[in-house]
């Protein structure tokens, strides 16, 4: 198997190279340069640009609003837009119900929500995880149950990622409470958070943020029509979207635009009376890291090549190893970025400063969003699956142990 791009693929990474350079508005990429979060508004203008552009919905089939892309090319402009940075794709839009309507929707459901969906219209969360079921999702215990044209939603959902921008969550719910496998009786509906009976409880996280939440459901009523698939057939459908939310999950992109923004900031600091970044220490901790990089970007092509190759149809199992080994050089790469900030990447630091004498605190603009980083992907190993429960799936799929 040959591992290297093509002429064509070279092209393309130049094309949209230029197209984020010179689309993604100012003041977003000031943002995100100095390690800031998008705000809910970066996001929306940016996922507009693209959807303009016709690549908002990269992993879609062309008939259904996406470009077309092969696999090689939708791996090229996550990359490169992690990289830039720019704001990344809604993922509860574009890589999860985007393809669960396109597989088990009905005509209707396509027609109205896969638009909106693509141009952020909408903005959709994932009402899976539940107190007790989190990687354990058969065990959900929310309640559903047909009333003529409706259903009735009882139930709580917890960790739901930006469920307070939300205006539509697609969720798990159980229909038929007698079933003989947890993962029978089992629905997927598409739930209005506008509709009454709903309340949605902020959970501040580590870094400070709030991205996560509770959502409560009372006698909450869905139109039967948001069914998506069968009735209590909606493992399957969870099952296919939590394949396709494996899509870019190495995100190998925002490690890179870490280490090249440790880089950076390694010429001002010093040490030593000398710059960081002629450290022999820390150079040997950037090699490792790029040397790490480069070895899983070539697993990323084998993964991305074998895929394509099935026709896209089954995803491979080594796509575990993209998960535990990207998650951790997130981690080790945030980690990096942070111990170059060292005693000015720490919040209460910063504070301190800024209290003394009443000047301005001397902490320069790259500092205040490292510690931050580096908090909130302690959880990435957790998130999109345990790394755990990722080993699992190589230790039977591909050990047979």
């Amino acid at each position: 198997m040959e591992l290297r791009f093509t002429p064509e693929e070279v092209a393309f990474r130049e094309e949209v190279r230029a197209f984020i350079r010179d689309k993604l508005p100012a003041d977003t990429r000031e943002r995100m340069r100095l390690g800031h979060k998008p705000t809910k508004q970066d996001t929306i203008t940016w996922q507009r640009i693209l959807n303009a552009k016709g690549w908002a919905a990269y992993s879609w089939p062309k008939e259904h609003g996406g470009p077309g892309w092969s696999a090689i090319q939708r791996m090229i402009f996550l990359e490169e837009n992690l990289m830039a940075p720019a704001p990344e794709l809604l993922s509860f839009n574009i890589t999860m119900l985007g393809p669960v309507l396109v597989e088990f929707g009905t005509e209707a459901q396509k027609r109205h929500f896969l638009p909106r969906a693509a141009n952020l219209d909408d903005w959709w969360c994932q009402g899976f995880s539940e107190p007790g079921a989190g990687s354990d999702l058969a065990s959900l215990r929310t309640a559903a149950v047909r009333e003529g044209d409706h259903y009735v939603v009882n139930g709580q959902k917890i960790w739901t990622s930006t469920a307070h921008n939300a205006d539509w969550c697609f969720c798990l719910v159980r229909t038929d409470p007698r079933a003989a496998k947890r993962q029978e009786g089992i629905s997927f509906l598409l739930i209005d958070l506008r509709t009454p009976g709903i309340e949605v409880r902020p959970i501040i996280s580590i870094d400070g943020s709030h991205h996560l939440n509770e959502v409560f459901f009372t006698d909450v009523r869905v139109p039967a029509e948001n069914l998506v698939g069968e009735e209590n057939r909606g493992w399957s459908v969870a099952k296919y979207l939590l394949g396709n939310e494996r899509t870019g999950i190495a995100r190998l992109g925002t490690s890179k635009a870490a280490v090249r923004r440790a880089k950076e900031v390694a010429r001002e600091v010093r040490t030593r009376g000398r710059p960081l970044i002629e450290d022999r220490g820390f150079r040997t901790r950037v090699a490792q890291l790029e040397v790490d990089m480069k070895a899983l970007e070539i697993t990323q092509l084998r993964v991305v090549s074998a895929f394509a190759k099935s026709g896209g149809k089954k995803p491979d199992p080594l796509s575990s190893v993209l998960k535990i080994k990207g998650t951790e050089l997130l981690q080790a790469s945030s980690e990096l970025v942070m111990d170059v900030g060292g005693p000015l990447a720490m919040p209460a630091w910063q504070q301190e400063l800024a209290a003394l004498a009443n000047e301005p605190a001397p902490v320069p603009d790259w500092a205040p969003a490292m510690a931050p980083a580096y908090l909130m992907l302690r959880a990435a190993s957790i998130y999109g699956g345990t790394n755990e429960i990722q080993k699992n799936i190589l230790n039977k799929a591909v050990l047979g142990l």
